[in-house]
């Protein structure tokens, strides 16, 4: 079994060594894995001392382990001076783009996708809330939504509320490979799903999101997972995409803990590399995850 844990405001996670129980004689290395006292080397006293040092049901499941963190990324994270609030990635040219709010401070920030430090820029751009890098062959194009300046809505779907084609606080948008737009709902606890060329209703998912709404939503490159943010949990899921013509219902393969207060605003994925960038306006950082493939026994609660 596995022990995950996040330490201090970063969410920085760490996973202890695995053990394997086996019978008697694996009391002793048992209780020097988990710093148990003498006590606990009573078979009958195990269960209590166990319990001590964990205040969570265990459960033997497998989960589908599918990234890591970057702990190295950025090289120089004394750059984020402000509250991170969005971030994109220019896949062709491995370009990050950052957005941070304050007063005072550059309000976009450039790096390398391998984490150094570019440039940055402080004009145009009063109070940044998302950002999203768009570049071909000829030319490249970084859009941000300021939500301090003047602006002219040029496209609007449905009105405020909770039925089909309603919304509350619409927080995300991305679009998949079939041409279906999926919006994450954040006031209404869903993500809905739409036609891109005739705005036609598809569906909606709720059953994973009765704690908090989605506050960020993108599919991964293969368009085999949708990764979501929920803010105030400060937990990014990894849910299987449906196939064409069905939505279904949400069913999450895995899940990213950070630790309290790190709040997850918004994500990007990278086209091309499939790292996973996560904005956090608690922990004023941005992250960076990279997939991988394994599978490992965790505890579940």
């Amino acid at each position: 079994m596995t022990v995950g844990c996040a330490d201090g405001p970063v969410g920085r996670r760490r996973h202890g060594r695995g053990m394997e129980v086996a019978g008697p004689g694996s009391l002793s290395s048992l209780s020097q894995s988990l710093h148990l006292g003498p006590n606990c080397l009573d078979p009958l006293s195990l269960k209590i001392c166990v319990l001590r040092n964990f205040t969570f049901a265990v459960s033997w499941r497998t989960e589908k382990i599918l990234y890591r963190l970057d702990v190295g990324w950025p090289k120089h994270p004394e750059y984020f001076t402000g509250t991170t609030f969005c971030v994109s990635v220019d896949s062709l040219n491995g370009l990050v783009y950052i957005g941070q709010r304050g007063d005072n401070i550059p309000k976009i920030l450039v790096f390398t996708e391998d984490g150094y430090f570019l440039r940055a820029w402080n004009y145009t751009v009063d109070t940044p809330h998302g950002i999203f890098a768009a570049s071909t062959l000829y030319e490249q194009s970084v859009w941000i939504t300021d939500v301090g300046s003047d602006f002219m809505i040029l496209w609007l779907h449905g009105e405020n509320g909770t039925g089909p084609a309603e919304f509350n606080i619409p927080h995300s948008v991305t679009l998949d490979s079939a041409g279906r737009v999926w919006v994450a709902d954040r006031g209404n606890k869903r993500i809905q799903v739409f036609d891109k060329d005739t705005g036609e209703w598809l569906g909606a998912w709720n059953n994973c999101f009765t704690e908090e709404g989605p506050s960020s939503v993108r599919f991964t490159p293969d368009g085999k997972y949708l990764i979501v943010a929920q803010l105030n949990l400060s937990r990014l899921s990894v849910v299987a995409a449906p196939p064409v013509g069905s939505i279904g219902e949400c069913s999450v393969i895995s899940t990213i803990q950070l630790a309290d207060q790190v709040l997850p605003h918004l994500l990007e994925v990278d086209r091309k590399t499939g790292a996973v960038y996560v904005a956090e306006i608690g922990a004023k950082q941005v992250q960076k995850y990279i997939p991988l493939n394994s599978y490992v026994p965790s505890f579940g609660s």
